[in-house]
């Protein structure tokens, strides 16, 4: 499969370009080159050849080998079953589906093994994934067990009915209790890997809620709600505020004070309409023992004088929400 790219700025090298466009290392990218598989004006070139704007780079790839996720008995919280759908609380540390070249271990995996039937709109790679959480968030995520009921939840997650709540601990206090945050967020240009803020006319809409709900020395324990789900949207939006999540490993500190897992994320509440009865169902799932855990040191290092701005079990309530 050949794919053609052309530069929109001069370039000191084509390892460096197709690294930093296609997402590849630069050694791969590399390969690619000294394979003769990188061509420019239809002339194979070497690694280290430089390039000007407006040059289109030629790069003959791999076909994607087809995967499919197959079951696996993993341990799997889940929360609520029926006809339709499932929920399930996924903890730190598991990826949603395949991809990357994680085929196994994932959250798909274990929900082949323990559901009887997903849906198939997202084919076999992803089954039953209506929308997902980062590896390193814990927390509530539903899942399709149809056709009918999966595309009844994306559209609810369109028309933002469906609300998904979390709660996190942020680096510092922010400079507001509560406000909306609406940019565009897309590929950080500086590094494909990671995602950034984006000036206006790049990137896709990007809408997030969020109050602080009590405050430690040193961090805020936040709400957020999200109203578009874009990839690492409240990490991102954190980050953006001057505020990153702690224990995130490519948006936080370098330096991390607390040893953790993963950045301390949690989809704690999920709302939206059965796909069958149009009911409204909540569901909610507690801290993970580490997070609630470090929030009991923060208290007791501050003394127990923790300012708290919004009643914590209040987050927690059934009440449906408007």
């Amino acid at each position: 499969m050949n794919r053609r790219l052309t530069a929109e700025e001069n370039f000191p090298r084509v390892d460096v370009f197709l690294s930093t466009t296609l997402g590849i290392t630069r050694s791969a990218a590399k390969k690619l080159a000294d394979e003769g598989k990188v061509r420019i004006g239809g002339v194979p070139v070497k690694a280290s050849r430089e390039g000007r704007r407006g040059e289109t780079v030629e790069v003959e790839l791999e076909p994607p080998r087809p995967i499919r996720a197959v079951p696996q008995d993993i341990p799997v919280e889940i929360v609520y079953e029926d006809e339709a759908i499932a929920v399930v609380n996924k903890p730190q540390g598991m990826t949603v589906h395949a991809g990357n070249g994680n085929t196994e271990g994932t959250l798909v995996n274990a929900l082949l093994y323990r559901l009887d039937s997903l849906s198939g709109i997202n084919g076999e790679l992803r089954p039953g994934i209506v929308h997902r959480i980062d590896k390193d968030t814990s927390g509530l995520l539903v899942v399709a067990k149809n056709d009918a009921a999966h595309r009844s939840l994306s559209e609810q997650i369109a028309q933002k009915t469906c609300r998904r709540e979390y709660l996190a601990l942020a680096e510092g206090h922010f400079a507001q209790i509560e406000g909306k945050l609406v940019t565009q967020i897309g590929r950080n240009p500086k590094d494909r890997l990671q995602m950034a803020v984006l000036p206006a006319g790049r990137g896709r809409r990007a809408e997030t809620d969020y109050r602080v709900v009590e405050r430690f020395a040193s961090n805020d324990l936040v709400w957020f709600r999200l109203h578009t789900g874009r990839t690492h949207q409240i990490r991102v939006h954190a980050k953006y505020l001057g505020h990153p999540l702690v224990g995130d490993p490519v948006y936080g500190y370098k330096k991390q004070r607390f040893a953790l897992g993963g950045q301390l994320l949690h989809a704690f509440r999920l709302e939206f309409s059965h796909p069958l009865t149009g009911d409204r169902m909540v569901f909610t799932a507690p801290l993970p023992d580490y997070f609630s855990e470090l929030l009991l040191r923060l208290r007791a290092e501050d003394g127990g004088e923790s300012e708290v701005f919004f009643p914590f079990a209040q987050l927690f309530s059934a009440e449906v929400r408007k």
